[in-house]
Order: structure tokens, then C-alpha cells, then sequence
């Protein structure tokens, strides 16, 4: 199964979004507050050593159920066929199909 690797490889990201985050939010207050442009590139290159996999725009959200990224429902936390299939079931309460 080729799709294990790629949940492994979130699962890493969500680690390491984990361990840098507190660094990366005191480094952007810092450069929103200093004024001076040496400074503020000084910070700009901290900011640039910290692993590009430690920010959270690089996580994605995957299905509980099959771990596909495509078309993912926050409030449930699956995918969109996945939904569609308890639909079909009546496992979801308060849902009516379309005909």
C-alpha cells in the first residue's frame, strides 16, 4: 500500500509542526515589532534555518476511515465517498437522499 507512507510522512510533519511551533510564533512577534532591517534579516534567516515541514500550511488533513486527502469534511473527518457510502446506509442521522 503506497498511501502508508504518505500518512507516515504527515504524521512526521505533525510532529515537527508540534516541536517548532512556540519558536516560529516568538520569531514572527519578534519581526512585527523591530523596526531596523538588520534585524529584522537576522530573524528572517532564523526563521529560514527552522525545517520547512515544522509549518502548518505543510499538514494535511486526511479521512479517519481510508486516509485519502481528496475532499475531506472537517466536521466529520471523512471523505467524500466515504460520506456518501453511510449515507446510503442511513448511518448518518438527519441526512435525506437526493433521488
Amino acid at each position: 500500500m503506497g498511501i502508508k507512507g504518505f500518512i507516515q510522512r504527515d504524521n512526521k510533519r505533525k510532529k515537527l509542526v508540534y516541536k517548532y511551533y512556540f519558536i516560529r510564533k516568538t520569531l514572527k512577534k519578534e519581526l512585527s515589532i523591530v523596526h531596523s532591517i538588520k534585524e529584522k534579516h537576522k530573524i528572517h534567516l532564523k526563521l529560514q534555518s527552522l525545517p520547512r515541514n515544522s509549518t502548518t500550511t505543510r499538514i494535511n488533513r486526511r479521512c479517519f476511515l481510508t486516509g485519502s486527502t481528496r475532499s475531506n469534511f472537517r466536521y466529520f473527518g471523512l471523505s467524500g465517498h466515504i460520506i456518501r457510502k453511510m449515507f446510503n446506509k442511513c448511518l448518518l442521522p438527519g441526512t435525506t437522499r437526493s433521488s
